[in-house]
């Protein structure tokens, strides 16, 4: 079995991993800012650190296999940490790893490096053009990946699009809340674009394999995605239906709902950042063939299905979050703006 060492471990991705790893026999350690407040907390090697920090990476690197490094700062955080969490960070972690002779190193990127493109599917090959600090950051930290191929390191970079399932808040709790409650919830736009999503398992599933296939053959980057998926609007009226209050999608004009999000946005009344909101009325899909091909994955949720999965582990933990907020997505976002906005709907 190996040990493998996850950055961002106390986080959404990071619990999903441990559970994952720890069902197949394998040693983990975690490193993140929070703690590791789970149940599995006695059977992972905890160290609670920042990887803006190399010297606290250098210490917990030793005897390690495979480097998942999921720690990010979010859009929601200010420009000048995810700049140095995302950048300066990333590029700490995978120079201890090299320094410590870990043999694999798995970096968990985003779709947002693709910024909002005109064409679909999206390719690993097309043009990387980020928007915003996060998205910008997101492609430096794949660059410093790329420099680390070229000193002979097996790196694998994985563009998940958003993914959900247990554990999961952030920005879809507002549609878990709206649809609990039994309110309509509105969108911009006919809500008929593709969308697509990604269940947390399905994500699981292709890190594992990037850390168990030969090294040559994961030293790659793998788009990653739910393979069936429906329309923006579709998915999410599943939510609604699934919830049980007879409630509607509300398709609201596209200019004045762009308009509204953007003002919200800069006054800091939303939770809603620029690539959620602007990309929600185009279509966003990936092809994923490259990582069924090379890696033999095989994706089980549809997007409808992981939706709902998340939305009925909203509902049963709810009591343990439904106070917390921040800006992770392990609590839900504050709605701002939007809390009002729930009331007419």
């Amino acid at each position: 079995m190996s040990s493998f060492l996850i950055t961002g471990g106390a986080g959404f991705l990071g619990i999903n991993l441990v559970r994952h790893l720890l069902a197949r026999g394998h040693s983990v350690t975690t490193f993140d800012l929070l703690p590791f407040d789970y149940p599995e907390r006695d059977r992972v090697t905890e160290v609670q650190g920042d990887i803006r920090d190399r010297a606290a990476l250098d210490a917990a690197m030793p005897g390690t296999d495979v480097v998942i490094h999921t720690a990010a700062a979010l859009p929601l955080y200010k420009k000048a940490d995810i700049f140095s969490t995302d950048i300066d960070g990333s590029r700490n972690v995978i120079a201890a790893a090299h320094a410590a002779g870990v043999e694999r190193f798995i970096h968990i990127s985003s779709t947002a490096v693709y910024g909002v493109p005109e064409h679909h599917p999206i390719y690993e090959t097309d043009e990387l053009v980020g928007v915003g600090p996060y998205g910008i950051s997101k492609i430096k930290a794949e660059e410093t990946c790329m420099a680390f191929r070229g000193k002979g390191m097996s790196v694998t970079v994985i563009r998940p699009k958003s993914f959900i399932g247990p554990e999961r808040l952030g920005v879809f709790a507002l549609l878990y809340d709206w649809a609990k409650d039994g309110r309509n919830f509105p969108i911009p736009g006919r809500g008929d674009n593709l969308y697509q999503y990604l269940d947390v398992d399905d994500l699981c599933d292709a890190i594992y394999l990037c850390a168990t296939l030969d090294k040559g053959l994961v030293n790659d980057t793998f788009n990653i995605g739910a393979k069936e998926f429906g329309t923006f609007k579709g998915d999410f009226q599943a939510v609604l239906d699934h919830a049980g209050h007879g409630k509607r999608v509300v398709s609201i004009p596209v200019a004045p709902a762009l308009w509204a999000l953007r003002i919200l946005d800069r006054l800091h009344l939303s939770p809603l950042y620029p690539w959620v909101y602007e990309t929600a009325v185009k279509d966003s899909f990936v092809s994923i063939d490259k990582a069924e091909h090379v890696l033999g994955w095989e994706p089980r949720y549809s997007n409808k299905e992981a939706l709902i999965r998340n939305y009925d582990w909203y509902v049963a933990n709810l009591a343990a979050f439904e106070h917390a907020s921040g800006v992770t997505h392990r609590v839900p976002w504050k709605q701002g703006a939007l809390s009002l906005a729930k009331k007419l709907f």
